[in-house]
This record gives structure tokens, C-alpha cells and sequence, in this order.
């Protein structure tokens, strides 16, 4: 099982963080730091897969395993117990980070930062639950293609609501709502404190 998928910067900044397990706030903080720890500080000639003790993931109940690949800028670390196969794991990263990259035409940082929706909604077509259900790059980028099309439709919608306002406010005769609001200044002189 998949417990958590993370993807940071060289400088420990989380770009997306989802767990597939309960935890709090600050678990989730210190997860996040733990694992910037221990990846940022091997050599890039190293082995991608770290085994871990159960503690490091509180809610966990066996062994787990950090699976990572380092992409220019970014890390895109996958938490997974004994249960997940590493070279399969790792192929996932992959399909992840290539589906990112014909989904921005070669993805950065900043598409990260500003298309978190879409990065969220990439995650949630490969993994649910914690539980490979996708790993099909042509299939997820269908499902991203309908969303977007989607997305476009209720923006299309939206808009013509709002030019729908505009012009219901133009037709609206503020001369004569002036003449029907009473004098305010003229009405606190009267009252007494």
C-alpha cells in the first residue's frame, strides 16, 4: 500500500503532499522535513529506496520504504510498505512524472505551484486510496482532457452569468433610487448620546 505521495524542491519546499493514511497537521509537517532529511543528503549514485521503521509513519503497522527519483528542481518521493514492489514503484514515478510533462509540455516547479488542482487531479487517476489503479499515460491524459474541457464549460457558464449581472445593473434607474434614500448626515444630528 501507498501511504503517502510527496514532491518537494531542492530546498524542502512541498509542492504536493497526499496521504492515504490519517494525520494530523504537524505528523504530516514532520514527515514532510523527515523525508527531505533523508533523501536530500544521499549522493545521486546512491540506490533510490530507503527502508524505514514502522515509526517513521506513525499510522503504519509494518515496514515502510521510501521510493524517490530526483527530477532537475524536484524530488517525487512515493512512502509505500514492504507490499509494493520498488522497480514497480519506481516505473510509477515515471508515468507520473511523464504525464506531467505532456500535460504542461515539459513540466516545471511553477506549473506545480500554479495547476495544483491538475497536478492533484493526476495523482488522484494513478492512485486511490493508496491502492495503483492507472498506469496508463494515455488513458489519465484522456480523463485530464475531459476535466479541462469540463472546466471550460462551467467557466463558460460563469461568464455568462456575470455579462447576465453587468447589463441588469446598467438597466437599473439609480436617479430614482437617490430620491428614495434619506438624508444620513441629517439623521445622526438628532440623536442624542
Amino acid at each position: 500500500m501507498i501511504h503517502a505521495v510527496l514532491v518537494f524542491n531542492n530546498y524542502g519546499k512541498p509542492r504536493l503532499s497526499k496521504f492515504y493514511q490519517h494525520f494530523s497537521e504537524q505528523q504530516q509537517q514532520t514527515i514532510i522535513q523527515e523525508t527531505f532529511q533523508l533523501i536530500s543528503k544521499r549522493e545521486d549514485c546512491t540506490c533510490n529506496f530507503l527502508e524505514l521503521p514502522s515509526s517513521f509513519l506513525m499510522n503504519a503497522s509494518s515496514d515502510c520504504k521510501l521510493i524517490y527519483r530526483h527530477y532537475a528542481t524536484l524530488y517525487f518521493v512515493f512512502c509505500c510498505d514492504e507490499s509494493e514492489s520498488e522497480l514497480g514503484i519506481l516505473d510509477l514515478i515515471q508515468v507520473f512524472v511523464e504525464t506531467l510533462d505532456r500535460s504542461f509540455s515539459n513540466v516545471c516547479e511553477l506549473d506545480l505551484i500554479f495547476n495544483s488542482d491538475v497536478i492533484h487531479f493526476i495523482v488522484n487517476e494513478i492512485v486511490q486510496s493508496g491502492m495503483v489503479v492507472q498506469t496508463n499515460m494515455n488513458e489519465i491524459l484522456a480523463r485530464v482532457e475531459e476535466q479541462n474541457k469540463i472546466c471550460k464549460a462551467e467557466s463558460g457558464n460563469v461568464s455568462a452569468a456575470s455579462s447576465k449581472a453587468v447589463s441588469a445593473m446598467k438597466n437599473i434607474n439609480l436617479p430614482q433610487l437617490k430620491d428614495k434614500v434619506f438624508d444620513l448626515p441629517n439623521t445622526f444630528k438628532d440623536l442624542k448620546f
